[in-house]
Order: C-alpha cells, then sequence, then structure tokens
C-alpha cells in the first residue's frame, strides 16, 4: 500500500502497522507502530487509535482461516471506539473457476485454492464485525486480481522458460495496475458502501498467454511455448497451475459507479508501457 501513501498524507495523519521501523516510511510522514499480525499480544496499541483502516495484509500460507485478520480485529474491539470504515484488498480468487464467464459481485464466493479459501474467511469475518459492531463500521471488500507494476512483473517465469496454454485452451486473466489499486483504497474510504464488495480490475479482456506474450515483446524477452493443459500442469508448480486452470472476467461496472473510480491504466498496454519507462529510468 505504499503507493497509496502519498494520496493518504494528504487527508489523514496516517499510522502504519509494521514488524520493524522502516525509514522510508518516516521520511514519508508516517506514524509507524510495531507490532506482527502473527502475534495478538504485539497488537494492543491498535486499540482505538484510529478512525479508518486498511487491511492489504495476506493470510499464512497454511490452513483454512486468517488467524491475522482476527488477531486484528480483536485488538480494534479493544479500543473504546471503533473505526468507523475498514476497506480490505481481498482477490478475485475466491469466485474460483468461472469457465472464462463475466462475473460481477453477487456472484457466491466458489474458492478452490487453499489461499482463496483464507481470504474467504477473512472477508466472512471483516463482514461479521462490521454488522456486529455497537457502533457502525463501514466495511467494504475489494477484490483484486493479479496486481502489476513495475516493480512486480512476472518476467522471471518468461525467463525460466515455463509454458503456457496453447490460444484454445487459455484462461481469461483480469489485472489492475498496483496505482490504480491505491488510487481504489482511497476512493473506497470516501465512498465505500456498508459490507460492500467491489471488483477491482481494469478494462482489459485478455486470455493470459496474450499478458505474458505482451510482458515478453515490451521487455525483449523471448515469448513463452504453448502446450496442451496435461503438459503445462506436469511442467508448473502446483501455485502457477492454480492461477491458469482458473479462468474468469471481473465486471468493473460496480467499481466504476458507486467508488467513481477512473482508471489511470484502463489496459495493461499503457501500464505495462510505463513501467518499461520506469524500469528504464531506474536502470
Amino acid at each position: 500500500m505504499r503507493r497509496a501513501l502519498p494520496l493518504l498524507r494528504r487527508r489523514w495523519h496516517v499510522l502504519a502497522l509494521v514488524r520493524q521501523a522502516d525509514p522510508h516510511l518516516a521520511a514519508l510522514g508516517v506514524t509507524q507502530i510495531e507490532g506482527d499480525l502473527d502475534s495478538r499480544a504485539s497488537l494492543t496499541r491498535l486499540a482505538g487509535i484510529a478512525d479508518a483502516v486498511i487491511h492489504s495484509a495476506p493470510p499464512p500460507a497454511d490452513g483454512s482461516d486468517d488467524p491475522r485478520t482476527r488477531n486484528l480485529i480483536a485488538a480494534l474491539q479493544r479500543g473504546k471506539s471503533l473505526p468507523r470504515r475498514i476497506v480490505y484488498i481481498s482477490t478475485s480468487g475466491v469466485y474460483g473457476d468461472c469457465g472464462g464467464a463475466r462475473v460481477g459481485e453477487t456472484q457466491a464466493a466458489a474458492a478452490r485454492s487453499a489461499r482463496a479459501v483464507r481470504r474467504v474467511a477473512a472477508e466472512q469475518r471483516l463482514r461479521h464485525f462490521g454488522r456486529g459492531s455497537l457502533r457502525p463500521c463501514r466495511v467494504s471488500i475489494l477484490r483484486a486480481p493479479g496486481i502489476y507494476a513495475a516493480d512486480r512483473l512476472p518476467l522471471e517465469r518468461l525467463r525460466q522458460g515455463l509454458p503456457l496454454l496453447r490460444a484454445a485452451e487459455d484462461s481469461h486473466t483480469n489485472h489492475i495496475h498496483a496505482d490504480d489499486l491505491g488510487r481504489a483504497c482511497m476512493e473506497a474510504l470516501a465512498r465505500g458502501g456498508a459490507n460492500r464488495i467491489y471488483n477491482i480490475s481494469d478494462d482489459s479482456a485478455l486470455a493470459m498467454g496474450d499478458w505474458f506474450d505482451l510482458l515478453a515483446d515490451a521487455h525483449s524477452l523471448p515469448r513463452a511455448p504453448r502446450v496442451s493443459r496435461e503438459e503445462a500442469q506436469r511442467a508448473v508448480s502446483p501455485l502457477q497451475w492454480s492461477f491458469m486452470s482458473e479462468s474468469r472476467r471481473l465486471d468493473n461496472t460496480r467499481m466504476k459507479r458507486e467508488l467513481r473510480l477512473r482508471l489511470r491504466y484502463p489496459t495493461v498496454r499503457g501500464g505495462i508501457g510505463t513501467s518499461v519507462e520506469d524500469a528504464a529510468c531506474s536502470g
């Protein structure tokens, strides 16, 4: 959420929960609170200190629940005053495989992967907290797909030459630039509905292979080989296969109408172009 900090600092006194103090955050004027979401005892200072919370921490790597979200809620509940709003960054993986269908927020969660099951658990805990608080707390859930930026592109996968699915068997994929996700958090703080879910996705309509071809061409890397589903499943890790085997197209209408988010990068082509320029400047 570092990309949202400049925007947040214009309107809020920003506090950040960190495991260790970060000089970069201090330079940005962020007040740091040392604690660990895996240790409930370390979170006592969170009670009653915030009017709004952006929760972006992922669940642990195993299990079917999210104890980090459970510990955060427990810490917030200790305060005499509760936050008035919470924005949680979840994942579109909670929808599971939709066979390439267009998916809106009313689609029931059907998580297949363990990581998505943990996200569903986190969402349910937060929504229960929002409904059950004595003082109303407006919880908004942002379901984000593949987040990308200059410093978070899957270029190593291309360098390794790992295969992708051939066009006839490929899956639909969705993306959001990290800058637009940060801006979505800001809009959700201002306009997000209570216990409301939002798909935070750009307007691209791409198969996964097309996404990687764009990356390869933009960064002068070889395009990945294309193979059948059976061959791909044998060649890639279970985690990579879980992404490749799920296909859906996110409907972002609610994001535009209710959050009024105007995407800075409506398609990945523009976002990739900016990422290449950023990488060239930093090099």
